[in-house]
């Protein structure tokens, strides 16, 4: 994907886009031609004609002033409804171009930055439409319209009008463009270098303390909030800049149209009333022509987002990753005799060498598999390949069936991922349980925490209403680990791998997690555990030694 595409994509049908934009010109048109009408209506009532003569001006003068605001009314309904809408379909586009590349193809990718592509940059699009095209196309329309009212009253002065238009939008845009470019392109990378810097702070903040690096890394996220307050204060500099010199040509054009237009009045080849509006018109049009240089910085703005979004989504996923081959089924493999591995190599994106390297396992249903190994070993990997998240040379086979033949979800629905840091939503704890099966009772959930060790403390926290918080922030890291045991034995996976369950729990406390962990598995379910620390070899029927991707001993 390239940011011309996204770009392309961010811009509304004409059928929803051109109702906006019409309804702005004739806002703006209706202002401008307010203007001049009351002029004219002024200088030549000063001239005490009878009223009949001055009455059409008088009904102009209600009536774009009418017309000015609904056309404005309109126009905003009709240009946020067009682009609000496109841009929930560039939301979803963006989230399909991205499945494909979760989790593995991400994570060499910041939080801040994902974040950001996803929420700011995103967001950022929709001003494509609202603050760069349509008030580009209006303004220059209304320009060129007015350019020939003067021409049509003065045509030495409609020549100086259209010079200070010129001038204003080739001075406007290269002041921006100078002073506020470079901060207008940053803004977006440092507030992802700040959320970065907070999740880091809030995620390790037990560690921090525990190492007194706390202070050093509210110092980092000072430093990144001080850096993004700059950049925007830099961008603003720059607006309030281009905004002033706009607004001088105006003056200007002003001056310049009195200058040109009073020999012909002295002359007498020019009335009054008509020099009112040779030399009121052009403030009328550079009101509305102080949208250009706004609309040069958002295009300058949305045009880096776009960069970086395309950066984000690659064109190709790459081929380390699984990719999917038919659409599933909706049902896991049968188990069979289990799971088989034969001579494995699997690679993480962007790495030079295989992270395991011919492997040959065998899973047998309700077999208790330990797999031990120093960090780096590849036990990460294993646990990403029995998923399908890395795509492998060599045979899978689960049950017999050969996984490439298998679509990656029906996979998943039979071998099923309880990570390092499980993932706990911002709900309450049946929502989070829920999301494995949706059709669960609440006494299926108190029941599956109650296997899981929860019970006494699901009545202390008042029961299934209670809430985790932001990423589990309101339980410990054992407690997420059981709730999310709870959640994959609801979901009931044939084979279910546990990568570093006691990673983040107190060492004093592990082994009575894993007891607790490998207790509430069914007796037919098989479990492939992986751990760095030693467990009690009782919980285990087999131990497997991953070194350097391979099984060794």
């Amino acid at each position: 994907m390239t940011a011309g595409e996204v770009l392309r994509g961010a811009m509304p049908p004409a059928r929803r886009f051109w109702p906006g934009a019409a309804a702005g010109f004739l806002s703006e048109a209706s202002a401008v031609a307010l203007l001049a009408v009351s002029a004219w209506l002024i200088v030549r009532a000063s001239e005490q004609p009878a009223v009949m003569y001055i009455s059409m001006a008088v009904v102009g003068v209600r009536a774009f002033a009418l017309s000015r605001a609904a056309f404005r009314y309109v126009e905003r309904l009709a240009s946020h409804d067009a682009a609000l809408r496109q841009l929930a379909a560039t939301r979803s586009d963006l989230v399909r171009r991205l499945i494909p590349l979760a989790p593995d193809g991400l994570t060499r990718t910041s939080r801040g930055s994902i974040l950001g592509s996803l929420v700011d940059d995103v967001d950022e699009l929709q001003n494509l439409p609202l603050r760069v095209v349509q008030p580009l196309v209006g303004s220059a329309a209304v320009a060129g319209g007015a350019v020939i009212l003067v021409a049509l009253i003065h045509p030495p002065a409609a020549l100086t009008l259209l010079a200070c238009l010129v001038v204003a939008a080739l001075v406007a845009a290269g002041w921006g463009w100078a002073a506020g470019g470079r901060s207008e392109r940053a803004i977006a990378p440092l507030r992802g270098r700040l959320a970065d810097a907070v999740l880091d702070h809030l995620g390790s903040f037990d560690v921090l303390v525990a190492c007194g690096a706390e202070e050093a890394s509210r110092a980092r996220i000072a430093a990144a909030d001080a850096d993004v307050r700059r950049a925007v204060v830099r961008r603003a500099v720059a607006q309030a800049g281009a905004t002033a010199l706009v607004s001088l040509l105006a003056g200007i054009a002003s001056v310049l149209a009195v200058l040109v237009a009073t020999p012909a009045v002295t002359m007498g080849q020019l009335a009054g009333p008509a020099l009112a509006v040779v030399v009121l018109v052009p403030m009328a049009v550079f009101d509305v022509f102080t949208s250009v240089p706004l609309a040069a910085s958002s295009w300058r703005q949305v045009r880096s987002a776009a960069a970086r979004i395309a950066a984000a989504t690659p064109e190709t996923v790459p081929a380390e990753l699984v990719r999917d081959q038919g659409a599933p089924t909706g049902t896991g493999p049968a188990l069979g005799e289990g799971l088989r591995l034969r001579e494995i190599e699997a690679t993480w994106p962007g790495a030079s060498a295989p992270a395991l390297q011919r492997v040959d396992l065998d899973v047998a249903p309700g077999e208790r598999l330990l797999v031990v190994g120093s960090s780096g070993a590849g036990k990460s990997t294993l646990a990403h390949v029995l998923v399908r998240f890395l795509d492998v040379t060599g045979a899978y086979t689960i049950g017999g069936v050969d996984v490439r033949d298998l679509a990656a979800d029906d996979v998943r629905r039979t071998v099923g991922l309880c990570e390092q840091r499980p993932m706990l939503f911002d709900e309450d704890i049946r929502q989070n349980l829920l999301f494995a099966r949706d059709d669960a009772t609440d006494a299926d959930l108190e029941h599956v925490l109650q296997r899981v060790g929860l019970g006494p403390w699901l009545r202390e926290r008042g029961g299934l209403d209670a809430r985790v918080g932001e990423r589990g922030a309101l339980v410990s890291g054992g407690q997420a680990q059981r709730i999310a045991l709870a959640r994959a034995l609801l979901h009931g996976f044939p084979v279910l791998v546990l990568d570093e369950p006691t990673a983040g729990v107190d060492p004093a406390a592990s082994d009575a997690l894993l007891t607790d962990l490998l207790s509430a598995v069914g007796a037919d379910q098989a479990v492939v555990l992986i751990s760095h620390v030693t467990v009690p070899a009782t919980l285990i029927d087999r131990v497997v030694h991953l070194e350097a991707g391979r099984f060794v001993g």
